[in-house]
């Protein structure tokens, strides 16, 4: 047993930081799971133009991701219906209905145009060994857009998780070229599934959302919902309203699926139900309303981190910019080197230094001969020439020596330094190239991504209002029953009040409203079955056993516990009159008889007493003992 505990504590820390940095969480720079780079890495070693079948494309993803074929397969699909870097034929399953995919071997993919524009650079990229140092596999991809963003990402691992919502391709872009500007920005999630979404609480990525699935009222008794909340499918949301008409909670004729390529609930209502009254009811107890708490975390710099909407778009200019350069700095060298290369070869075969080396017969002696030769034209030239150029030019073949055509070889220097001037000039201004670059991007595929989810202000639901009903109860205070299905006596109130029992010894109690139930006591009668009004007063007059003095008082019962008795008379108090009206009388008192006094009886005002809770002691009514308290003066 020591053994195994001393294992768990010396791998657990390594098993975690495994799961978080290399299969959960993405990477904040190119918003990708170790699993998505994998097969985007793949994709684009095989790309031809041409449509790969998935069972291929994850049978070598197999080869840099080490957990088997069904790991791979489900995320390609995953990735593919996120509709922004796969061309898909074939069934991918249905997000609306959350049907699978088809087997991978019927299914096929590629990369399409967005993706190949802006997510590999393999001289930008910096690569590791794979898991079995048999290939090399991207740390992160170079990607120039903020795909982290774009997409959104689910992950649980050790100790933590992400949720990231995804956003528009088009605003996404918008607020990097504002950040470039150095102006505030402000973006909100945009789902695939559409819907409507509150984002008044939505703190830069944190806070909480909320969305609601759009419903369509097609007539009076008709609903169609139209478009769902971000998370459901249409399985899940017709569960949800099953199971709230099972609790009385929504009432339904029928509920029919015709969900295809665009969602279609269709929901018809019975007798007495009515479409406008349905729709808040739908929000309230089923997914058509759904509330998400955002967590961005994500790797960054070899650990986890969370971060907000504007820093992860920060990052991803900062991305941006580093890329760009990097692919005009590669743009240069080769310009220079054809320049270079271009001014070699004029000076090669104009100055027919050729002729010099015709009667060498070694290579190496050709060389050394060539590069003393171009020591006389250094000027012309950007740097000293070296063994490859000279290499380079040996292998020129004689038919081009022949044909030379030095107008074509100065127009094409020519147009190589035109293009060497526009770069570096677009490297002192790398922002507003940054600009120009995103705004190309958005000129060429803003229009594919139009936002799908309406931004709107979601009221409160108050679910009380919504199932409030009016509903009679009968008592019997005789046979001490209580309930809907209780005939004698009729009060009326909603199913969310309570029934307040009150009995003649002083007692009470407070129940839900049932079915049928025995609340009676033998020992005490009933006095009283009334709903539960935390305002309505109470007013009694009793008789204190051991002086014989009388007492009135008047109370509310404002708090209780369920099924918990309470005492508002004490122990040896002996309730003589007690009445649930707001119209108090005036109490005709009769007194205990005393020798030579003439007054028997006397008249109370009961109304005139303050009220109080119900423990608190009463009001003497006399300064003599009280015999009775008579029925009330008309």
């Amino acid at each position: 047993m020591s053994d195994c505990k001393d294992l768990m504590r010396n791998h657990y820390v390594a098993y975690a930081s495994y799961v978080i940095l290399d299969r959960a969480i993405p990477d904040l720079v190119d918003g990708l799971k170790p699993v998505q780079r994998r097969i985007l890495h793949t994709l684009f070693k095989i790309h031809d133009g041409k449509f790969h079948k998935v069972a291929n494309v994850t049978g070598q993803t197999m080869a840099f991701h080490p957990h088997g074929d069904a790991p791979i397969y489900e995320a390609l699909v995953t990735l593919a219906n996120k509709g922004y870097l796969l061309d898909m034929q074939g069934n991918f399953g249905n997000p609306f209905t959350g049907d699978a995919a088809a087997a991978s071997r019927y299914i096929e993919t590629r990369l399409n145009g967005l993706s190949i524009e802006t997510l590999f650079n393999p001289k930008l990229t910096q690569f590791t060994p794979s898991y079995d140092g048999r290939n090399q596999e991207p740390i992160v991809l170079p990607a120039k857009i903020p795909l982290l963003m774009m997409q959104g990402a689910d992950g649980i691992a050790v100790g933590m998780a992400t949720k990231i919502l995804p956003h528009n391709f088009k605003e996404l872009l918008e607020a990097e070229i504002d950040l470039i500007k150095g102006k505030e920005i402000k973006v909100y999630p945009d789902f695939p599934s559409g819907g409507i979404l509150d984002a008044s609480s939505y703190e830069d990525g944190k806070g909480k959302v909320r969305i609601r699935a759009v419903i369509e009222i097609k007539d009076p008794k008709t609903l169609v919902i139209r478009q769902l909340a971000f998370g459901t499918t249409t399985d899940s949301v017709i569960q949800s309203i099953e199971d709230a008409v099972k609790k009385g909670q929504i009432k339904l004729d029928s509920i029919s699926d015709y969900t295809s390529e665009a969602v279609e609930i269709e929901i018809k209502l019975p007798r007495g139900q009515y479409a406008e009254e349905v729709i808040d009811a739908l929000y309230a107890y089923s997914d058509c309303q759904v509330s998400i708490q955002p967590q961005m975390v994500v790797i960054h710099e070899g650990s986890p981190k969370e971060v907000t909407v504007t820093y992860a778009l920060q990052v991803a200019v900062d991305n941006l910019r580093r890329i760009l350069e990097g692919e005009l700095r590669l743009a240069l060298d080769k310009l220079e080197a054809t320049v270079f290369f271009k001014t070699l070869e004029r000076i090669f075969i104009e100055e027919k230094l050729y002729q010099k080396i015709e009667e060498l017969g070694d290579e190496q002696e050709a060389i050394v001969v060539l590069l003393k030769a171009f020591k006389k034209y250094r000027e012309e030239l950007s740097r000293d020439p070296v063994e490859d150029d000279i290499t380079a030019l040996l292998s020129i073949p004689i038919r081009r020596i022949a044909r030379f055509d030095r107008e074509k070889n100065l127009k094409d220097i020519e147009l190589a330094i035109k293009e060497i001037k526009r770069i570096n000039k677009e490297l002192k201004d790398i922002d507003g190239y940054a600009i120009s670059y995103l705004e190309g991007l958005l000129k060429r595929y803003g229009n594919q991504y139009q936002r799908r989810t309406r931004l709107d202000t979601i009221g409160e639901i108050d679910k009380r209002s919504i199932s409030t009903k009016k509903i009679s109860v009968g008592f019997d205070l005789k046979a001490g029953y209580v309930g809907l299905k209780v005939d004698g006596d009729k009060f009326t109130c909603t199913n969310y009040d309570k029934v307040l029992c009150i009995y003649k010894d002083g007692l009470y109690r407070v129940i839900n409203i049932p079915d049928k139930q025995y609340v009676g006591r033998t020992e005490s009668p009933l006095l009283a079955i009334v709903p539960v009004d935390k305002e309505q007063i109470f007013s009694c007059c009793y008789l204190d056993d051991e002086t014989g003095f009388g007492y009135a008082k008047r109370f509310q019962v404002k708090q209780f516990i369920l099924d918990k008795e309470y005492r508002f008379l004490e122990l040896g108090q002996k309730l003589l009159y007690f009445t649930a009206e707001q119209a108090v009388p005036v109490l005709q008192i009769s007194l205990v008889p005393k020798p030579k006094q003439r007054v028997a009886a006397i008249e109370f005002a009961l109304g005139d007493v303050q009220v109080k809770g119900y423990q608190a002691h009463g009001v003497r009514i006399s300064n003599r003992p009280v015999l009775d308290v008579n029925k009330p003066k008309k």
